[in-house]
Formats: C-alpha cells, sequence, structure tokens
C-alpha cells in the first residue's frame, strides 16, 4: 500500500457504490463550502506548533529551575501531542494538495513523536475502512485490553487478570502506550515495505539516541531519567486520553454484519461536546462523527460540518451520539467494567478442581 493511499479513498469508494445517504449528505456539507481546504487556519497552525514545541526544548537547555523544569516536561507532552494532530491532519491529505507535501509534514511529526507515520497510516486506514468491527477495526484489538464479553473470554494467564480489573487499570495502561506505538513502529518498518521505509528506520533509529543524549547534557543523569518518564507517561496518557473517546462503548459489529455506509460510522463513533477549547485539546477528533464522514475535511470546518450532519441524521431517524467530556469517560469506564465483570463472573462459575472429593 502506498502511503498517500488514505482511507478516504477506500471509504468514498464504497459510499458511491450505492449509497445515496451519503452522496445527499456530502452534497450539502460541499455546497455549504466545508471541504475546501484551508491554506489560511493551516498557514498559521503549522509555524505556531513547531514554534511552540521548540520553544520547550530550547528552554529545557536554559532554564535550570525544578520546577520550570516539571512545567516544561508537561507542556512538551502537550505540545508532542499537538505535533501528532498535524501528522494526522497530513495523514488524511487534509493540509496540501500534493500528497508529497502531506507525507513530508506527517513524517516529520512521527519523528517528534518518536513513532512511524506510514505504520499510522496504513493502521488508520483500516480502522477508519471498517470501524469498531471485529476482526478488520485494530484500533479495538489489544493484547491486555478486551472490548467484548468474547474477546474477554479467549484471554490467558496475565492478560486474562488484567482484563478482570481493566476499568481500573485503564488509565495506568494509557501511560504505557508511548512504549507499544514505538513497538508497533518498528515492527511494521521491519515487517512491511513502503517508499519511506528506510527514512523511516534511519531517523526513528537517530531519535532515542538524540531524545536522551539532549536531555542527559541538559539536566544531568537523574533528571534525564525523570524527565523521560514523566514526559512519556503524559503524552501517553493525553493521547490516549482523546482517542478513547472516540469508540469504546459504542456498538460493536460482527465480523459479517453489514451495514451501509453513514449507519457504520455514525452508529460506532461518539462525538465529545463543549466550547471551542475542547476542540483544540482533542484536535477536531472530538468530532469523530463528522471526522469519519468526511475524513478529508480540514480540522477547523468540522464544527460547523455538526450541526449540518446532525440535521440530516435526524431527519433519517439516524442517532447520533453525543456527549460532555466526562459523561464520555464515564460511560467508557463503565463499559470496560462490565466487560471486566463478566469474566469475573464466569471464572467465578467454573467448577473448583482442585478440590478433592470427600472419601465414602
Amino acid at each position: 500500500m502506498k502511503i498517500e493511499e488514505t482511507n478516504d479513498t477506500v471509504q468514498e469508494t464504497s459510499a458511491h457504490s450505492g449509497d445515496s445517504l451519503y452522496l445527499e449528505l456530502k452534497r450539502r456539507v460541499r455546497d455549504a463550502g466545508l471541504l475546501k481546504q484551508q491554506p489560511l487556519y493551516y498557514g498559521i497552525k503549522i509555524p505556531l506548533t513547531f514554534a511552540l514545541f521548540g520553544v520547550g526544548w530550547a528552554a529545557l537547555a536554559i532554564e535550570d529551575s525544578l520546577w520550570f523544569r516539571i512545567f516544561d516536561v508537561i507542556f512538551l507532552a502537550f505540545m508532542t501531542v499537538q505535533m501528532g494532530y498535524l501528522g494526522h491532519d497530513a495523514g488524511h491529505q487534509q493540509i496540501f494538495r500534493s500528497s508529497r507535501r502531506n507525507d513530508l509534514l506527517g513524517l516529520l511529526n512521527g519523528f517528534s513523536l518518536g513513532s512511524s507515520y506510514s505504520w499510522w497510516v496504513d493502521t488508520h486506514n483500516r480502522h477508519h475502512g471498517k470501524p469498531n468491527q471485529t476482526s478488520f477495526d485494530p484500533a479495538i484489538d489489544y493484547l491486555v485490553l478486551a472490548f467484548s464479553e468474547e474477546e474477554a473470554a479467549r484471554k490467558k494467564g496475565v492478560m486474562r487478570w488484567i482484563v478482570k480489573h481493566q476499568a481500573i487499570l485503564f488509565i495506568p495502561l494509557l501511560m504505557l502506550y508511548p512504549i507499544s506505538m514505538r513497538v508497533d513502529s518498528f515492527r511494521y518498518l521491519l515487517r512491511e515495505k513502503n517508499k519511506y521505509r528506510t527514512i523511516e528506520i534511519l531517523t526513528l533509529a537517530c531519535y532515542f539516541p538524540l531524545y536522551f543524549l539532549f536531555l542527559y547534557f541538559s539536566l544531568g543523569i537523574w533528571q534525564c531519567l525523570l524527565f523521560a518518564v514523566i514526559q512519556q507517561s503524559v503524552l501517553g496518557l493525553y493521547l490516549s486520553s482523546v482517542f478513547v473517546t472516540n469508540h469504546i462503548g459504542m456498538p460493536l459489529l460482527g465480523p459479517e454484519e453489514e451495514c451501509d455506509f453513514v449507519r457504520h460510522q455514525v452508529m460506532t463513533s461518539r462525538n465529545v461536546k463543549g466550547p471551542r477549547i475542547v476542540d483544540y485539546l482533542f484536535g477536531g477528533l472530538n468530532y469523530q462523527i463528522e471526522h469519519h464522514l468526511f475524513p478529508r475535511m480540514p480540522r477547523n470546518r468540522l464544527r460547523c460540518a455538526s450541526r449540518i450532519v446532525q440535521q440530516f441524521l435526524q431527519e433519517k431517524s439516524i442517532p447520533y451520539c453525543e456527549a460532555e467530556i466526562l459523561h464520555s469517560y464515564r460511560e467508557i469506564f463503565s463499559y470496560l467494567h462490565r466487560i471486566g465483570k463478566s469474566l469475573k463472573n464466569a471464572d467465578a462459575a467454573k467448577p473448583d478442581l482442585t478440590t478433592t472429593a470427600p472419601l465414602m
């Protein structure tokens, strides 16, 4: 698969092959001018994000106050995720007309995260194609989590114990996401061939020595280790806390289930509503429904699109899931707890084979 082959092409091809519902919705959105590229928005957004990211690293080397460095490490984790959002937009070809320019920006942002842009594009393509559909969506296929009772029942050993307590362990597991992200990146690059494979292997091989050498010469050995642990943990928590709201707790489809394009994308997705600051914190991913329907739509047009989409779906009697931030997380934790509890109940119902039958 070429890196520039985004899920947009796959989705719109399937939608255009007979989904008049989607075509009608897309016509309304296009007539409102919401699919046009936004050079002014990204012309400000990109340099500002890069500048703040660079300032965070420069300040770390200049200022030696411990409290300032603690603040700076959190700021850098925050800005690293903001850089990741730019890579996400580039991967969807939202920013430039040229796929080569989008890929270049995506590769730069992949390096800032210490992960593979091409791995993310491949994984994200498959997720967008069939979200929340078992055997197809990699976003619901985790070694240490289960999103259905059937999946939970298949877990063994330590993983089974983790799934039983996954609601409690969820936040610590989110903090470990950067490790999973890097491992998956290297596995993908070593296994799959793509046009940027050599470049990405070299850049990722350089990322970790450069990262730790900069921290060591700026902070010393002990603060270097402390900084790395805090930054990566906050990075994982922030990044994961955004994308877990998108689909966890929403309906799951079996591998053989078929659904029209619009209903599949809408009914498996959840929006997070709130003021414009939420748009910034979530990088536009709080409009998950609109993003799944129109992956190439620039981030700053999603809020406007949500009003059109919501009205359209109401006319067609298609449910539109939208919740406040805290309510979204409450739904997620309740769902994870229910799956874990089902496994506890199943294990409790098993006969205890270790007991010895009484002698007659």
